[in-house]
Formats: C-alpha cells, structure tokens, sequence
C-alpha cells in the first residue's frame, strides 16, 4: 500500500494538504487546469520552433543550427534540475494560497517577464541567460501544477484529468506556431504575445481552484542534508516507483528520437517536396502535426475514461506502447504519403492513451504524500532526458547505422521495453 493513504478524509473538506482527495472534482478544475498547462506548453515551444531559430538565423546565419542546439541544450538542462527543485520547495511552501498557488503565478510572473526580456536580447549570451530564466520558471509552474493531481483529483478521476493535462502539450505546440506566425509581427511582439497569453492561461485555474494550506506542524523540520538526500528514492525501497520512472524515460525516448526528424524525413526519405511541387516540406509537417494532434485527443479522453471506469492502468499503457510500436514499424519500409499520415495517426492515439493513463498511474505509486511535488519532478526528469539524449542517438544511427529505417526500428524497441517494464508494478492494478 501506498505510504500517502489515508482513512475516510478529503483534503478540501478535512482542511489537510496531505490527505488523499476522496470527493470528485468538478469541470471547472479540468478546464482551468488544462488553460493553464495550454499556456505553459505554448511558452515552451513557441521559442523553441519559432522564435529562438529566428534569432539564431539573425545573429548567427552561418551556424544557427549549432548555436540553436547550445541554447535549447542548455535550457533543457536546466530543466533537469528545476523541475524537481520547485517540486520539493513546493512541498514545504506554507501560505494562506496554498503550497502550490504561490509557484503557479510566480513562475507565470516571471516567466512573463523572461520572454519579454528574450525579445529584447541581441546577443547570445543574453538570448541564452534569458532563456535559462525562462526554463526555471515554467518549470515552477509545471512542478505546481503536476503536484495539483495527486493533491485534489480522487485516484477514479485520475486518468480523465490527466486526459485533460496530457492533451495541452501537443495543443500548445499548434497554439504557440499560429499565435507567434499569425498573428505576431517581429520577433519582440513575438514574445510579448507569448508573455500576455501565459498570463492569462495561469490566472483562472489560480482563481477558481482552492489550494489547501500545509500546515505549520505537517512541514517537516528543514534539514540541508536530509533535503538533498531526498533526490533519491530507492528502488528497493520503493520498486514500483522505479519501475513507473523506467516506464516513462523508455517511452519517451523512443517518442523523441521518433518525432525529431521528422521534418527531414518528410524532405529526405519521402521527398515530400518532389511529390507536391510547389509545396515546402513545412508544409507537410504540419499536416502531420495536425493528424497527430487529432489522434492524441482520442486516444487521451478515451484511454481515460476506460481507465477510471475500469479501475486499470497497466494495460492501457501496455496497450499504448504496442499502439506507438506499430506506428514506428509503419515507417520503416519505403514510406508514402498515406502511410506517413496513417502511421501519425496511430502515433497520436497511442500517446493519447500513454499520458493520460501513465500519469494516472505515476500518482497512485508516489512514496509520501508531503513529498508529492518533489516526487512528481523526479518523474519529470524522465520526461527531460529523453530530449536531451534522443538528439545524439538519432544522429548517430540517421547517418552511420542505417538511416531512418533503424531510426524507427529503434524508436519500437525502445517504445515496447516500456511497455514491458511497466509489468512489474505490483501496487497498481
């Protein structure tokens, strides 16, 4: 049994911060919960596929690619670290907000301000400081707000609400391309458009949602070395989390190193540009996005809801994971145009149902409840990493080890194993 049960109490009715939620969460939650990760997302990616790359074209034209790569490298690195960090800081916040509150509007705040500053930077030291702000306080703001699941949601509301979470990431991607090309004149406007609408997407779910106070004798007494040497949880100690961390790191490594090149491969090995003249393989990325985005949502609010119906986590991920595998299988022959669609297709679905499950399922196997926060960001680690390796893999095996078929081949190993590993959770059904 998990080590944050608890006996016939609400958090939101007994006044405890700690106590597992037992009374359902209304739409309200979801939806401002949703708006809030939307505005997270959209200022991850926004700069990362749009305007960063624009200011590298401009301040380094004959190798933007390398200088792209350093800032967005360093920024995920950080990421690394903070997550985890305003996690455990989060846990032992105490204010009449809440624990979680604080860190949701001060990383909004401040990660306003940082893509402001970003739009003003002329060179790359600055653009790459800037940017390191930026990671730090959207990734307050998303320690926060992965704390609120296992903080509010019942355990048989989990997978929708994750359903709900899981769905922003690729909406926020589409989101942040059209508002930063549509309707953004400039790289600076750019990025102020980006600082307004984070703003507006973090205050409803701070001002609708109640966040429920620690109490002074539920913070544990500060302790420098005992706060460091929570940054490990042991394996023996605690399996199941082991396990759902290994989960997660495998899938998204084989989800990375599958989805980074896909604009290449839609020019190199489709050559999406010779089979529709005039069109630039962009444009085919976004129509591959597009179905992809439309899978996910199907897969998500579906896979989630079977999942709270049925009271099973185990497999809907493993389903998820052969779902994706096939997907990366598809393309491994010579591709065509429908298949390429086909197989985004099945991606999406696959991945739907990977994040709202998984995450589901990642909350009913944390150690203790004071530690949700730094525990969640532990977890996200295995989210980070993949994208910080998955770059160097897919390098190495698209031009020395046989090019995007065992690209893919890869990316299915990798996909499935999580899948498999996922067997040795013992706790959760």
């Amino acid at each position: 049994m998990n080590k944050n049960a608890t006996h016939g109490f609400d958090a939101r009715s007994s006044g405890s911060a700690l106590d597992e939620p037992l009374i359902p969460v209304r739409a309200r939650f979801f939806t401002s919960m949703a708006l809030s990760n939307l505005g997270v997302w959209m200022a991850f990616f926004a700069p990362i596929q749009i305007l960063l790359a624009q200011q590298m074209e401009v301040l380094a034209p004959t190798h933007k690619e390398s200088a792209l790569g350093w800032v967005t490298g360093i920024g995920a690195l950080v990421s690394l670290f903070a997550n985890p960090l305003f996690g455990a800081w989060s846990d032992r916040t105490i204010s009449r907000f809440g624990r979680r509150h604080p860190w949701n509007i001060g990383g909004a705040l401040v990660g306003a301000l940082a893509m402001v500053m970003l739009g003003r930077q002329g060179t790359l030291l600055g653009i790459t400081l800037w940017w390191c702000v930026a990671q730090f306080a959207l990734n307050a703001m998303l320690a926060a707000l992965t704390a609120e699941v296992p903080d509010q949601v019942p355990v048989t509301q989990r997978a929708v609400c994750s359903a709900w979470v899981g769905v922003t990431q690729p909406l926020g991607v589409v989101v942040g391309a059209l508002l930063v090309t549509q309707l953004a004149h400039g790289i600076a406007q750019g990025y102020l458009l980006v600082a307004v609408v984070l703003m507006l997407c973090a205050l409803p779910f701070v001002g609708l949602v109640r966040d429920i106070p620690l109490r002074h004798d539920q913070r544990p007494r500060w302790d420098g070395r005992a706060f460091l040497r929570g940054f490990w949880i042991s394996p023996r100690e605690y399996p199941d989390f082991a396990w759902a961390w290994a989960t997660r790191f495998l899938i998204n490594l084989g989800n990375a190193i599958g989805t980074l090149y896909m604009l290449y491969f839609l020019r190199d090995r489709l050559h999406y540009e010779r089979l529709f003249p005039g069109k630039a393989a962009e444009d085919g990325l976004l129509i591959v996005v597009a179905v992809y985005t439309a899978g996910v949502l199907v897969g998500a609010f579906a896979g989630g809801a079977l999942s709270d119906r049925s009271g099973r986590r185990k497999i809907h991920v493993i389903l998820s994971s052969v779902v994706m595998t096939v997907a990366a299988l598809m393309l491994m022959p010579s591709p065509t145009w429908p298949l390429v669609l086909a197989a985004s297709a099945v991606l999406g679905l696959g991945y739907g149902i990977y994040v709202a499950v998984d995450q589901a399922l990642i909350t009913q196997v944390l150690p203790l409840a004071t530690d949700r926060g730094k525990d969640l960001g532990i977890i996200n680690i295995a989210n980070s990493a993949p994208q910080v390796a998955a770059p160097a893999i897919a390098a190495i095996l698209v031009t020395q080890l046989g090019g995007y078929p065992a690209l893919y081949l890869i990316t299915a190993i990798f996909t499935l194993l999580g899948g498999v590993l996922v067997r040795q959770i013992r706790n959760v059904p």
